[in-house]
């Protein structure tokens, strides 16, 4: 049986077809503003806390973090990340590139609202390596919390900022990816001739 992603990828699943960027449609953008997960309240402080409560308690499989401040936040509070996703932005706004101990740093392009193919293998790429790795997007990296849902192993912990909030922590599991899955079937795709 082909999977949905069968349709962007040739037969090696590693080589994209002419789809080169997946757009988010408007009616997509409400939905993406509840939480996926857990939505961790509090001050920055108080939110990393209860995170390390919850990665000390859980033991996931690897912790994925998507956003600049959750990313900058949980290395300082010593909460290890396998992968770290940024954008050097907050709030869309320019800031100073977050300074991480990883051992690999990847460089990709993914417009606002959109996953392109490059920034969808990165991600799914440094999911299996054995060292941590910091992927550093020009343009905008919210929706690749999606893509690590996809290929994060189950039991993972994907963590990103919800803005005026806190911060949403979302344990992978099958139901978790279907909802992943969903969402990035209703992205209407672009293709290059």
């Amino acid at each position: 049986m082909r999977s949905f992603l069968s349709q962007y990828f040739r037969e090696d699943r590693k080589t994209p077809l002419a789809v080169q960027t997946l757009v988010l449609p408007s009616k997509l953008r409400r939905e993406l503003k509840a939480p996926l997960g857990k939505l961790i309240v509090g001050s920055p402080r108080e939110a990393m806390e209860r995170l390390e409560e919850m990665v000390t308690e859980e033991k996931p499989a690897m912790t994925i973090s998507v956003g600049d401040i959750v990313s900058e936040n949980m290395a300082k509070h010593g909460i290890l990340t396998h992968l770290a996703i940024v954008d050097n932005r907050v709030m869309r706004q320019p800031r100073e590139p977050v300074v991480l101990k990883v051992n690999q740093t990847i460089h990709v392009k993914n417009p606002p609202g959109t996953i392109t193919d490059e920034a969808w293998l990165a991600v799914k790429e440094a999911l299996k390596q054995e060292h941590s790795v910091k992927i550093v997007v020009d343009g905008e990296e919210d929706l690749l919390a999606l893509v690590a849902l996809l290929h994060a192993p189950l039991n993972a912990l994907v963590v990103y900022g919800q803005p005026y909030e806190g911060i949403v922590a979302v344990k992978v599991t099958q139901r978790k990816r279907q909802k992943a899955r969903r969402i990035i079937k209703a992205m209407k795709p672009i293709t290059k001739s």
